[in-house]
């Protein structure tokens, strides 16, 4: 069996367990091939993001798990479990990914509903009369 790498990637409520093998570039969402898990190529492009930064393209199968979130969240955390990785791989890569943005988790997440509002900072609609 070829050497693996384990990571983990976060992004709002999603959480992907990333693991990586030498390849052919074949990547598996939840037991489905990633074009027909996500259904965008933005979020395609998200998820492929890591392997054009280090010009390691086609050289890795990749094989997670994602939960919570939703699909775009999900994306955003394959992302960061794949650079995550990667720096498993060879940690020269580093600086790389660090550059791209890749290795931070995004922090942005959903405010809280406020009691008294309709959302988070949206109030009811005034009526004069």
């Amino acid at each position: 069996m070829p050497q693996e790498y384990y990571a983990t990637g976060h992004r709002k409520n999603a959480t992907a367990k990333v693991w990586l093998r030498p390849g052919q570039g074949e990547i598996t969402v939840n037991g489905q091939s990633l074009r027909d898990y996500v259904r965008r190529p933005t979020l395609e492009l998200i998820v492929h993001s890591p392997f054009h930064a280090v010009e390691r393209v086609d050289q890795f199968d990749v094989r997670a798990q994602c939960l919570g979130g939703g699909i775009a969240g999900q994306a955003g955390a394959l992302r960061h479990g794949i650079a995550k990785a990667l720096l498993k791989v060879d940690e020269s890569l580093r600086p790389v990914l660090r550059r791209a943005g890749l290795l931070t988790r995004d922090p942005r997440v959903k405010e809280r509903k406020k009691f008294g509002r309709k959302r988070a900072r949206r109030g009811f609609q005034f009526t004069k009369r």
